[in-house]
């Protein structure tokens, strides 16, 4: 397949983009920052395109592509801020229709287990959405935008609700990037909420490979959760990967709030990806 990925050199994007080459598909890698792409290993083996899909006119021959994977959501993890809806929604939504108004026959577009709300338990996609956050609404507010579109134009929806990924790349502020680094600089402690919540955690490289084999599959419109669906505390996943490291650091609880723009016990129903894909992992 000729995919375009969006948001290329991003966390989740970098780990897309090897994915699909080693799946012998052929990329198109978009991003904002070419120098931060020209230092990802794949760089030389893509078409890499520098632009923003909110701002830039970009080439119309990407009509001739199968499918598109659209990661590109800048602010995160800035989950409050109005501009989710106010500049990212509406640009994204312009970016995509343009897409599929030259020829694009498939996308495939990064949501959120936010779109879930405050809901608790084991959230499957034939829940309804109740988003609590700007950042939710937006993205719940885009997939129903592009159900709209679906109306006026053929094509195919997959509309992906990431849970929580950790890994390779991933953002300074994630909980156990912060471990890391209170690991390397030898302090005492790590500081942290209470950590008796319950999350749904997916290390990124197996997230990436479900996204392709998502994506490798035209046929397969519809909501789907890329998720580990199995719950695991907060408290747990800190120990586990301290244990792991061979770290020698205490845990201070409750130094942190517990957020409040998520729920105490969530986690992700994944049953309807893996009657679509087979075994998973």
């Amino acid at each position: 397949m000729k995919v375009l990925v969006t948001g290329a050199s991003g966390f989740v994007g970098r780990h897309v983009v090897t994915q699909l080459l080693e799946r012998g598909h052929r990329v198109t890698a978009l991003a904002r920052d070419a120098g931060k792409a020209q230092g990802l290993v794949w760089f030389d083996r893509v078409e890499f395109l520098s632009g923003d899909v909110h701002a830039d006119r970009l080439p119309d021959r990407l009509g001739q592509l199968d499918a598109v994977i659209h990661l590109a959501w800048p602010g995160l993890p800035n989950y409050r801020d109005l501009f989710h809806f106010e500049q990212n929604l509406i640009g994204d939504y312009r970016f995509l229709k343009s897409l599929v108004e030259q020829g694009v026959g498939q996308l495939l577009v990064a949501g959120t287990c936010f779109e879930y709300g405050l809901q608790n338990g084991c959230l499957s996609e034939d829940w309804p959405t109740l988003p609590a956050n700007p950042y939710a609404l937006a993205k719940d507010s885009l997939r129903k935008f592009l159900q709209q579109l679906q109306r006026h134009h053929s094509f195919t929806l997959q509309w992906a609700r990431l849970f929580y990924l950790y890994g390779e790349g991933q953002h300074a502020n994630s909980l156990l990037a912060q471990l890391e680094r209170a690991i390397a600089d030898g302090r005492p402690t790590f500081d942290m909420s209470g950590g008796e919540q319950l999350r749904d955690y997916l290390p990124i490289e197996v997230a990436a490979r479900r996204l392709v084999q998502l994506v490798e599959r035209p046929d397969a419109d519809g909501v789907y959760n890329v998720c580990s669906g199995t719950p695991i505390s907060i408290r747990t996943l800190v120990e586990r990967h301290i244990r792991k490291r061979g770290a020698d650091i205490a845990l201070n609880l409750g130094y942190h709030a517990y957020p409040d723009y998520e729920p105490m016990a969530f986690w992700g129903d994944r049953r309807k990806l893996t009657q679509l894909l087979g075994t998973l992992d």
